[in-house]
């Protein structure tokens, strides 16, 4: 039987072969390690957190809102993307949307709670120029949205 894959499953999986190439040429035995979903999701990440702080500069910079504002209106567009990119081309879900989103919203407020605002703009209100509160805020987010993601809202059932 052959299977019939849509382009978005397509590009799923050309997504999912290219981390896993790059996650099986690791040095130091990491590619034993390191799963391939971990890759992708710095990869997806890393270009959805560049597009936050570029929105954050032009929000808080550029159109002078007030920070707080600034890095909600840029993290919410940035974690729209993020989950957008995560389900399709990361895990593969094909869960239903309306559960799995509402789980993913918590998952993020909790997140934009304890690290966005408790952790950037606390750094920042602590000195800390506020690029550099918002990045050290993103690796602890990181951290922590990987694991709520493979384990909490894109999980295997």
């Amino acid at each position: 039987m052959t299977t019939v894959l849509t382009r978005a499953e397509q590009r799923g999986a050309s997504f999912s072969e290219a981390m896993a190439g790059i996650v099986r040429r690791l040095p130091w035995g990491l590619s034993g390690v390191v799963p391939a979903s971990l890759l992708g999701f710095i990869v997806i990440n890393g270009f959805t957190f560049g597009v936050d702080l570029g929105l954050l500069t032009i929000l808080r910079s550029w159109v002078h809102l007030p920070l707080w504002l600034s890095i909600t209106i840029a993290y919410g567009c940035a974690f729209g993307l993020s989950y957008v990119l995560n389900r399709a081309l990361n895990f593969h879900s094909h869960s239903a949307v309306g559960p799995q989103l509402a789980v993913y919203v918590v998952v993020v407020v909790i997140n934009y709670a304890v690290w966005i605002i408790g952790a950037g703009a606390g750094l920042s209100a602590l000195g800390v120029e506020y690029h550099l509160a918002r990045i050290i805020a993103g690796a602890c987010e990181g951290i922590y949205m990987y694991c709520a993601l493979r384990w909490i809202v894109f999980r295997q059932r």
